[in-house]
């Protein structure tokens, strides 16, 4: 389940479907990302291979990260079951 985002664009498009804010050549493995992260239960549910799920370290150690494309990520926390702070980025 998916508690909380960071990212506004991502949180329109959950909630509401809105597509705008995110680029089209994204929608669909973004759309499959965050279905998976719905129904979540731990981490390694997501752990599909071509979205090479691993944690972060130094000063994102605890926060989670999948590959949406190219640079592009989602990196979120999980606790108690729970997908929070989801957000897309380029941390490269």
């Amino acid at each position: 389940m998916i508690t909380g985002f960071k990212d506004r664009r991502l949180k329109r498009f959950y909630e509401t479907g809105e597509r705008g804010k995110i680029q089209s050549k994204l929608l669909d493995r973004v759309e499959f990302i965050l279905s998976l992260l719905d129904v979540a239960e731990t981490p390694e549910d997501i752990n599909v291979h071509s979205l090479y799920l691993h944690q972060l370290k130094g000063d994102k150690k605890g926060i989670w990260s999948v590959t949406v494309r190219a640079n592009w990520r989602i990196i979120f926390r999980f606790e108690n079951g729970k997908a929070s702070d989801v957000e897309m980025t380029d941390y490269h």
